[in-house]
């Protein structure tokens, strides 16, 4: 499976919300490859799992939840299912079910059982605005759950916002239950 990971906050201006970790250690699959993510200036696009713009967030000003850490997946291919899988610190995997001890939400869950999504493949995880940033490792899994029509690969792209910076990576999944998995360690 082919996996790029791109760092966003390379010459991006930090965000004006409350500052995040001083530092995190990111820790791809092997032969990751990292790539520039955003363009100052530029209009930040919906849906994407990226930050477009270099401001720190993913998405904003589109209907999706942000937070001090935040993990995004989104992909084109409507009939195809792809899961967003967050463990935090705790080794506690959240749900769109509950939120974690820790604080961290799934507020999406496409297509899903109750498809509200309305035709937006887009899966968001974030921190809760009134949890502390738990230090530790986040574990982040993107699995293809059913290909749905598709032929594949599936393309996927992950956003993760940790304090003032922003990464991406790109994930092509190429058969069901096959997943990439990227490591946050704060």
């Amino acid at each position: 499976m082919g996996v790029v990971l791109a760092l966003a906050a390379e010459g991006c201006a930090p965000s004006a919300a409350s500052p995040g970790p001083a530092e995190v250690k990111v820790v791809p699959l092997a032969g990751a490859q990292l790539e520039r993510a955003c363009v100052a200036g530029a209009h930040e696009l919906c849906f994407n799992a990226r930050d477009d713009n270099c401001n720190g967030l993913l998405d904003e000003g589109c209907g999706v939840h942000t937070g001090l850490v935040q993990f995004s997946i989104a992909w084109n291919e409507a009939s195809a299912d792809v899961d967003l899988n967050v463990t935090d610190p705790n080794g506690e995997l959240v749900s769109t079910l509950r939120p974690t001890e820790a604080g961290l939400v799934k507020e999406r869950d496409c297509p899903g059982a109750t498809d509200d999504c309305h035709g937006q493949n887009m899966e968001n995880v974030f921190l809760d605005g009134g949890k502390p940033l738990l230090r530790g490792t986040y574990r982040v899994a993107v699995r293809l759950e059913k290909l749905g029509g598709s032929p594949g690969p599936i393309e996927v792209t992950l956003g993760a916002r940790i304090g003032p910076k922003s990464y991406a990576a790109t994930f092509r999944l190429k058969r069901p239950e096959q997943e990439g998995v990227i490591r946050f360690e704060l």
